[in-house]
């Protein structure tokens, strides 16, 4: 689930942050000429002939180097009588703060609302134009408003599924409207239908097979939909045992030789010994919001490639949320498909994989040889 509270106040530097790395007058000048945003809060100047002081990213034209002043406190400018600069606005949180808060409004509204407010509300709300809104929205998120209210509406659904209600009593209390409304936007996010997510899988059909891999056995598993399931184990018992705890009411089908699911698995097999692609067979998987993300973030490593957890954060727009990438990677139900084993430690190091480390090397290897 993608969590407002990551936009918390307190993440920047504030007017009495440090100043390291922009200590001496020509790191900040340099500072000024690159209109280094990562300077926000770091320190302030003032321009003699405009008789302004502004923040170290203004975009307004450049002054002469012997007109300017540098302050580590916006106070001080102001006591030594220069004003706040019109363009770049010193005297309000920076631009990067004012957005993350706006977003974060936003995302309260979307949660909270029993008829999520449409792009245009929200703009409005924000004192923004919808493209500008829609923009940074997205850009802070990593997906769009619409994309949002759907995935906190779905996870509403699941709580109230889970909590024992009735599925009518779940579809309204999560905000969709009406049976029709929930049926058409909710079923791919819940990745079956509302009654069999509640009783746990029951009555689903899943069709799967074991088979012994150049890392090991493996089972394969899927539902009418695509691959549900591929995991690593160390004998055929336990991988049984360790599918069936993930769908403890599927009804399990084992492959017949020569059907088209056992293509899949040869497909699958494949896959594991030259994954230089994406994987091409179709996934029934479902995850919060959250993991979702950071999955679709982990099919963008190219093979070959490592990132780090932080990277991954980064990448979705969540850098103080490291930890929590590293539990949807724990979380990844199919095994190289969605490529966790390409995420390691900041240092270089393996960091954890659920299948072990050994696994997680021996496959690092052997995309890094290919």
């Amino acid at each position: 689930m993608i969590d407002a509270d990551i936009f918390s106040p307190g993440s920047e530097t504030g007017p009495t942050g440090s100043t390291r790395g922009y200590r001496s007058d020509d790191a900040r000048w340099t500072a000024v000429l690159a209109r280094d945003e990562g300077a926000e809060g770091r320190f302030w100047f003032s321009v003699m002939t405009t008789g302004v002081y502004c923040r170290p990213s203004c975009a307004a034209r450049q002054p002469r180097r012997e007109n300017v002043a540098f302050y580590d406190h916006r106070a001080d400018a102001e006591r030594a009588g220069f004003r706040p600069c019109k363009r770049c606005r010193p005297d309000l949180p920076p631009r990067a703060e004012r957005h993350r808060d706006l977003v974060a409004a936003a995302c309260r509204s979307l949660s909270d609302a029993e008829t999520p407010p449409g792009l245009a509300e929200l703009a409005a709300d924000a004192g923004l134009s919808p493209h500008h809104f829609h923009r940074i929205f997205k850009a802070a998120i990593g997906v769009t408003p619409k994309q949002y209210a759907a995935a906190r509406r779905a996870d509403r659904m699941k709580r109230a599924l889970r909590s024992g209600v009735s599925v009518t009593e779940a579809i309204y209390d999560a905000g969709f409207g009406g049976n029709s409304r929930f049926y058409e936007q909710a079923d791919a996010r819940i990745g079956m239908t509302a009654t069999t997510f509640k009783k746990g899988g029951e009555g689903m059909s899943i069709r799967y097979a074991t088979a012994h891999s150049w890392l090991g056995p493996v089972v394969v598993a899927a539902t009418e939909r695509g691959i549900c399931a591929i995991l690593f184990g160390e004998n055929e018992r336990g991988l049984k045992s360790d599918l069936h705890a993930r769908f403890p009411g599927a009804v399990f089908e084992p492959a017949e030789p020569g059907s088209d699911f056992q293509q899949w698995i040869d497909d699958t097999l494949a896959f594991m010994k030259a994954p230089e692609a994406q994987f091409s067979l179709p996934l029934d998987i479902a995850g919060t919001a959250f993991q979702e993300q950071v999955w679709q973030a982990l099919r963008r490593i190219p093979a070959g490639q490592t990132a780090s957890y932080a990277d991954v954060a980064q990448a979705i727009g969540k850098p103080k949320s490291v930890r929590a990438v590293a539990q949807a990677c724990g979380a990844n139900p199919v095994a190289v498909a969605i490529p966790c084993h390409r995420v390691v430690r900041s240092d270089g190091g393996l960091g954890g994989y659920r299948w072990g480390l050994e696994r997680k090397k021996d496959l690092l290897a052997r995309e890094r040889a290919a």
